[in-house]
């Protein structure tokens, strides 16, 4: 038995206390985690409803209603190009940007508490080694996300009255 038996076991868990504490935070700025990620992936530029599918790891078709449903809350627009009238970008609005701000400081001041339990060498450490994990996400989105030819949907973890 090695000392990292364990490790995709805890990291289970450290993924379950993450999701939790994203999930507080979300519902503090009335959002579900999914509208949250949405939101912090146009946050500072427009991305085509294509792109945002593939990197979300979402059907079109769900992700077409989880835009549906945070359009009608006035946090986002579609756009379509001149170019091309059948491709739409997904853009904040004013209200949109300032949500997601709130949300993404709010993320910054409370999410790192997490290591508390850490003394703050290690704190740095798990920091370095995270970012340089999380990098490879914006080299290539979702690596793992799903299956060749399926794609998870978002309808279970979007509710719909938001």
């Amino acid at each position: 038995m090695t000392e990292n038996d364990g490790f995709g076991n805890n990291l289970v868990w450290l993924s379950v206390l993450v999701q939790r504490r994203y999930a507080q935070i979300c519902a503090d700025h009335d959002l579900t985690p999914v509208q949250a990620t949405l939101l912090c992936v146009i946050k500072d530029q427009p991305q085509g409803m294509g792109e945002l599918a593939q990197l979300l790891g979402v059907a079109k078709n769900a992700l077409s209603g989880l835009v549906d449903r945070i359009e009608r809350r006035g946090l986002v627009q579609r756009e379509t190009l001149q170019r091309d009238r059948r491709a739409i970008t997904l853009s904040t609005t004013a209200l949109g940007k300032e949500i997601v701000d709130a949300l993404y400081a709010d993320v910054g001041r409370r999410m790192p508490d997490i290591a508390g339990v850490l003394p703050a060498d290690e704190r740095h450490q798990l920091a370095d080694s995270v970012a340089r994990i999380t990098a490879r996400l914006v080299a290539s989105p979702m690596p793992d996300a799903a299956p060749q030819g399926r794609q998870r949907t978002v309808a279970g973890a979007d509710h719909a009255g938001k």
